[in-house]
């Protein structure tokens, strides 16, 4: 399988969209105009949207304190999807391990094996735990799905679960193992779980150099448990005829944002005071005047919001050739994104799509239901 893997993997990558969930949409940053309001109406026509485009994957986020609920919006858009995955988020800890594992296995069935998952590990609301609790929580659950999926019961002993239950009303759809888990997190606790558990560890953006140093250390890692894994980014992205074009209008989306507005914005979420979000702030404040980092990195949208907080802004040419040097350093599945999402999931379709040869993740490991008995691949052996 890995060398098979490796065969059809060159040279292509997962291009995925993101589905505003959570109040991310807007024409400006800072604002909120109605027309971009986060319910089934506005995001569900933006999923629409991507399918049709051509995108390989949609991430549909998770959060608290604004938006829609991510399971539910997932089950109620996939009958209507024809070719794209869904990219649906798992908050570790905020639904009892079995039921989870239920509910992944009706949403696989219902989009009939076109689900991957991102695992996230924050806090949920009115918690504190500390870090390394956090990611032994998140262990727990991967641990567990991965029993659910591939053993015919459950025996769990942890410090957050105790569990014993046979697994044939969660089996997923996907019987190769199971939906695949993409997973994002900086600090050693984090990169040690994704090393262990995950298929794509996904980065926020960063300088080249850094990137390169992450995606070493990863490989490292992952290597210790006798692993590879795949590499992903999350960003932003402008891209238009020409670079001043594409520029102007990056100055034109926060030309409405208030400073003080915007650091409550990027207060608000559960992440705010994560490592990655700390990180994100250090590559703004090293940004010149303009707020770019690096050539065609820019990092003002990261003024007004918190996580992923830089874009890719350039022409056509430009932005292909950043993708295209970020795959040769083994990035395999982007996230892109733009405000407003609809409009600029078009442009994106129009200029960039067409210039990059794209690859389903989950159709690349064979994620297909199986007739013959299953053996387990025991913890973090998927290939």
């Amino acid at each position: 399988m890995k060398n098979k893997l490796k065969k059809n993997i060159i040279n292509k990558a997962e291009i995925s969209w993101f589905a505003p969930l959570c109040n991310g949409d807007d024409q400006f940053l800072g604002t909120h105009d109605p027309r971009y309001k986060s319910n089934w109406k506005n995001t569900s026509r933006i999923v629409k949207t991507v399918d049709k485009l051509g995108f390989n994957n949609i991430l549909c986020p998770s959060s608290f304190q604004v938006g829609q609920d991510t399971m539910t919006f997932a089950s109620a858009i996939a009958p209507f999807l024809k070719n794209i995955n869904l990219l649906t988020a798992i908050r570790s800890g905020e639904i009892h391990p079995p039921m989870l594992a239920r509910a992944i296995s009706t949403l696989d069935h219902i989009l009939k094996g076109k689900l991957t998952l991102n695992i996230i590990s924050s806090n949920l609301p009115g918690e504190l735990l500390e870090s390394k609790k956090r990611y032994q929580r998140s262990k727990e659950v991967i641990e567990i799905l991965k029993q659910c999926w591939n053993n015919e019961f459950i025996d769990f002993e942890g410090e957050y679960y105790k569990i014993h239950l046979p697994t044939e009303p969660v089996k997923p759809y996907q019987q190769n193992g199971g939906p695949l888990l993409y997973f994002g997190g900086y600090s050693s606790s984090g990169m040690n779980l994704c090393a262990e558990h995950c298929d794509v560890y996904l980065m926020w953006p960063d300088t080249e150099n850094n990137i390169k140093n992450l995606i070493n250390q990863m490989k490292i890692k992952a290597k210790a448990h006798n692993r590879e894994i795949n590499f992903g980014l999350r960003i932003h992205v402008i891209v238009r005829e020409t670079e001043n074009e594409a520029k102007a209008y990056a100055k034109k989306i926060i030309s409405k944002l208030n400073i003080l507005k915007g650091e409550k914005i990027r207060n608000r979420a559960l992440d705010s005071k994560s490592l990655g979000v700390n990180r994100q702030s250090l590559l703004r404040e090293k940004s010149d005047k303009e707020f770019f980092a690096e050539d065609n990195l820019w990092t003002g949208i990261g003024i007004g919001r918190s996580g992923c907080g830089a874009a890719l802004v350039g022409n056509p040419d430009q932005i292909v050739t950043k993708i295209k040097k970020y795959m040769k350093m083994g990035i395999k599945a982007f996230i892109f994104s733009g405000y407003p999402h609809e409009n600029e999931a078009n442009l994106f379709a129009k200029y960039i799509l067409p210039k990059i040869k794209t690859i389903s993740l989950p159709k690349l490991y064979n994620k297909i239901p199986i007739k013959t008995p299953l053996t387990p691949l025991g913890k973090g052996k998927r290939k």
